[in-house]
């Protein structure tokens, strides 16, 4: 099974890239992890280039569509999700009815220095990535007050690790029946 792992913060040291990162490390057997690091090259959506063959673009769809599963991890800005996430979103759920984010299994997390662990950015990225055409699974996992539950490299603690662990699992539980009807 093939997991892509996507963290919506550009900045080196984030949080959020670091559990995509250990997404690797805490996947189940047999479960190839890949994180995505091109959210950066990405052109703001506009649907006058939507058919150009954007190079950028086209790595974001084709690692998508050649995931079994998709784990999303976002930081949280002003309440919601950062626009670079959003925007990649955007670009992979287009064109409609060919969309790399149509009927792909998806989870979110996410991390941040606040109490509530970017609650609210996973709760409308699952909205968005559902109107995307989606298929949102698993519960939320929030990493409240993040610089105290992850080392200075960023390396999530023991315990956050292993509700990462839990919830990639799960997230490839309910990948694999239509990872098998493929």
């Amino acid at each position: 099974m093939r997991l892509l792992a996507v963290s919506g913060s550009l900045r080196a040291m984030s949080y959020n890239s670091a559990l995509a990162r250990a997404a690797a490390d805490l996947a189940p057997a047999g479960v190839e992890v890949e994180v995505f690091d091109g959210l950066a090259a990405l052109p703001m959506f506009d649907a006058d280039i939507e058919g150009d063959d954007v190079a950028a673009v086209r790595h974001l769809r084709e690692s998508i569509a050649e995931a079994d599963a998709v784990l999303f991890v976002t930081p949280e800005y002003n309440g919601s999700i950062p626009g670079v996430l959003k925007n990649a979103v955007d670009w992979a759920s287009r064109p409609r009815g060919e969309a790399a984010l149509a009927g792909k299994t998806v989870a979110v997390a996410g991390a941040s220095t606040g109490q509530y662990g970017a609650l609210w950015a996973q709760q409308d990225l699952r909205r968005v990535l559902g109107v995307a055409g989606a298929r949102v699974v698993c519960g939320d996992l929030p990493v409240g007050r993040a610089q105290s539950v992850c080392d200075p490299s960023g390396a999530p603690s023991p315990i956050v690790a292993e509700r990462l662990r839990n919830h990639i699992a799960e997230l490839c539980r309910e990948a694999a029946p239509l990872r098998a009807a493929a």
